[in-house]
Formats: structure tokens, C-alpha cells, sequence
């Protein structure tokens, strides 16, 4: 079974444009998305999902640069985006990460992929009921419910967000929720905001900006450090809609 990361970016952001390739302790975000995903145990193969835009001949670039393999279509309709991937990747399950979130965890990618197996699901993510922090969100997913829902989907926001039409349809599909002990689903460690580049960088450089360190180690740090939180305490995050 041949298992795809497909990493969906692009230059574009409402919020902070060119996010994807700002600098993260001298790596550019998208560079440790790749990074800590090529630590994951049961990944194959890891694919830069962008668009044709001009803009984002910065992030072909940077692929090449990192070596990793890129995949172009449509800016908006990105369910198409990551049909046509698939199709060009011949993947079975694919693993959906988006490149603002560069302190994603390659365990919990991998307990991800596990549940989706272990269950003989269709759909299985750590978002679903979110008890981890907002940044580490990891969706897995077969090809069968990939194709199904590119030919059925027809809302804007189920084709720009590739998922939702799985999980809206639990009588259609079988899902599956990674859950933790604890709920710490307060902290905010994804990328959307020039307060929320502060945070990362903040932790990024309390780890001497190696990005080795894991989801746990980052939880002990603002535990250590409540301070941190304040950096983006005030970010809201946008609606499913607006994104």
C-alpha cells in the first residue's frame, strides 16, 4: 500500500502573504513541513501539491531545491488539486498536511495512518474531536474516498478544503478519530498570522532551531513558558468558509 503525503501550498494567504517560505530559524516554513514528514515511518513518498500561478514558481523552486517532488493545478479548486496529484502519484492512501504547519509531528502523522489500517477506515484524523494543538493536524485518507468525493462534492468550501464532504458524510464513509489523553487543544502552532510567525520562531529558537523535538518536548516548553502563549492568544482563527 503505497502511502502519499501531499503538502498543499502556495504563496497566496489573505493573512500573511508568502507565509509558506518565510524564514523559520534560517529554513523556510515549507522546508520543515518537509523535514520533520520525511521523519515519519510509513510515508512513501512526499509530494508539494501547488498551483500553476506565477507566484508560485517560488515554491516549485524551493521543491527542487529541497528535492521533493511537486504537483501543479488549480488555485481554488484544491480537491482537484489533490485528485489530479494522486492520479500523477498513484497513491492508495494519502496523507493530507498543509505547509502552515511546520511543527507537525511525524509520530502522530504515523499513529494517524495506523489508526486508518488498524480501523480499515476511510477517513481518520486527530481533528475531528481536537484535542491536539491547532498546527499538528494530520488527515488520512484512501484513494476510493478521495475519488468519490471529487466526482460528488459540488460546495465551494468542500472542493477548496478537500475533507469536509468526507466527514460531513459519516453515512457514507467510515471514520475514524485519533484522540489524546489530555486535551491541549489551547495552543495554537499553526501559521496564519505575523503573531503566530513569532511564536513558532520563539519556539523553534528555544530548541536551538533544530526541529528534532516533538510535539511533547513543545508542550513541556509552554507548560515552562506560559509567557508564549500570549504571542498569538489573540489570533482568531478563521471559519471553514473563509479560509
Amino acid at each position: 500500500m503505497k502511502i502519499v503525503a501531499i503538502i498543499q501550498a502556495r504563496m497566496g494567504s489573505t493573512r500573511l502573504p508568502g507565509k509558506v517560505l518565510a524564514d523559520l530559524g534560517g529554513y523556510s516554513v515549507l522546508a520543515r513541513v518537509v523535514g520533520r514528514l520525511r521523519r515519519s515511518a510509513l510515508i512513501d513518498e512526499i509530494v508539494v501539491a501547488t498551483t500553476d500561478c506565477v507566484a508560485d514558481d517560488a515554491i516549485v523552486r524551493e521543491c527542487q531545491r529541497l528535492e521533493t517532488a511537486f504537483f501543479r493545478g488549480s488555485e481554488n479548486d484544491v480537491l482537484d488539486r489533490y485528485y489530479q496529484a494522486v492520479r500523477n502519484y498513484t497513491a492508495e492512501t494519502i496523507v493530507r498536511i498543509t505547509s502552515d504547519c511546520p511543527m507537525i509531528d511525524p509520530e502522530l502523522v504515523d499513529e494517524t495512518i495506523q489508526t486508518l489500517q488498524r480501523q480499515r477506515a476511510d477517513y481518520a484524523s486527530n481533528v475531528l474531536s481536537r484535542t491536539f494543538p491547532r498546527g499538528l493536524d494530520t488527515e488520512v485518507f484512501t484513494v476510493e474516498a478521495l475519488e468519490r468525493a471529487h466526482h460528488n462534492a459540488n460546495e465551494f468550501y468542500e472542493r477548496e478544503h478537500v475533507t469536509p464532504y468526507l466527514y460531513e458524510h459519516p453515512e457514507m464513509f467510515r471514520l475514524a478519530s485519533v484522540r489524546g489523553w489530555i486535551d491541549y487543544s489551547q495552543y495554537r502552532w499553526t501559521l496564519d498570522t505575523a503573531q503566530d510567525l513569532a511564536l513558532l520562531r520563539a519556539i523553534y529558537a528555544r530548541f536551538a532551531n533544530a526541529d528534532r523535538f516533538g510535539w511533547r518536548d513543545a508542550i513541556q516548553l509552554m507548560e515552562s513558558e506560559p509567557d508564549l502563549t500570549e504571542l498569538n492568544a489573540h489570533v482568531v482563527q478563521k471559519a471553514l468558509q473563509e479560509a
